[in-house]
């Protein structure tokens, strides 16, 4: 086999990678956008002072570079909502939920903390599982090739493949509660009345970045729960 043939086999290979590769990257965002994402319930933002256009602003800005986020710090993902005070506690607590269908299993949410690349976090100021309120828990997501339920940095790559009627265990202070997806919809970081306290009963809410995968992640997932009542 001559030199040419090589370099000719070579390129070949190197061409076949490359769109491997770039497939790999921009199909799940494509893919996301196209199956999951349209049918979500859309949630635009009503707040006062908040329009389509900021909005949209906001988001140009995050894809054009503007503005600087780092999506592992949880405090950055709803500005304005809290400060970064309200993230840090001097004692912080935890406990832990399982996803069965996304094969995550007694995962760590810390309480007060804010560094998504060691564990989820819980919200400050939302209620805590099994209380009457929402229970709001960020997750970080990446490429869903990435996926690893163990790794807190690809946690929530999966979570737009939840559907209503899916289960999610919690276990805190040493009693379990099962909850059960109602709803699924997305929002944009100014859409903070997600947050919100709702005391007719129990809730659990999972957030993440969305479309996984995307640098800008210029939205928010939605997954909606509420606690399934013990049968006696």
């Amino acid at each position: 086999m001559n030199q040419k043939t090589v370099l000719r086999i070579a390129a070949v290979i190197s061409g076949i990678s490359g769109v491997v590769i770039l497939t790999g990257v921009i199909y799940p965002i494509v893919s996301y956008n196209s199956i999951y994402s349209k049918n979500y319930t859309k949630f635009v933002s009503p707040l006062t002072g908040v329009t389509e256009k900021s909005v949209q602003s906001t988001v140009s800005n995050t894809i054009t570079g503007t503005n600087n986020i780092d999506y592992t710090d949880a405090s950055t993902w709803f500005p304005g909502a809290a400060g970064e005070g309200d993230f840090i506690s001097t004692q912080v607590k935890y406990f832990t939920i399982s996803v069965p269908k996304l094969r995550i299993d007694n995962a760590t949410v810390a309480i007060g903390g804010r560094d998504l690349n060691k564990s989820l976090v819980q919200y400050p100021g939302t209620a805590l599982p099994g209380k009457r309120g929402n229970s709001v828990i960020f997750g970080h997501s990446v490429l869903p090739i990435f996926y690893n339920p163990k790794n807190y940095i690809s946690i929530f790559s999966l979570l737009p493949t939840l559907q209503k009627g899916d289960e999610i265990d919690v276990n805190y202070d040493g009693v379990s509660y099962v909850y059960r997806v109602e709803e699924m919809f997305e929002v944009y970081p100014t859409d903070i009345q997600v947050l919100d306290q709702d005391y007719s009963d129990s809730f659990l809410t999972l957030v993440t970045c969305v479309p996984p995968g995307d640098p800008t992640n210029p939205k928010r997932l939605i997954v909606r729960a509420r606690v399934v009542p013990p049968t006696n």
